[in-house]
């Protein structure tokens, strides 16, 4: 490994915008993030899934006959 070309890898805090703060390690001391496993809709389980316009019932009824 050479000698004083590799960044330097210490402590950092990754900031949320809902107020969560991590301490990681990073070559980056700071970062802002907009969304965090905290307050992520995915992860909080808060996660719609809406079908807008019936699209699926659209495309089932577009295509039932096709595969008779």
């Amino acid at each position: 490994m050479n000698k004083d070309i590799h960044p330097k890898y210490a402590e950092a805090t990754i900031t949320c915008a809902c107020g969560n703060v991590i301490t990681t390690r990073s070559t980056v001391k700071e970062m802002h993030v907009n969304t965090c496993a905290s307050c992520h809709p995915f992860f909080t389980g808060k996660a719609k899934y809406i079908d807008t316009e019936g699209r699926v019932e659209r495309f089932r009824k577009r295509y039932a006959n096709v595969s008779k």
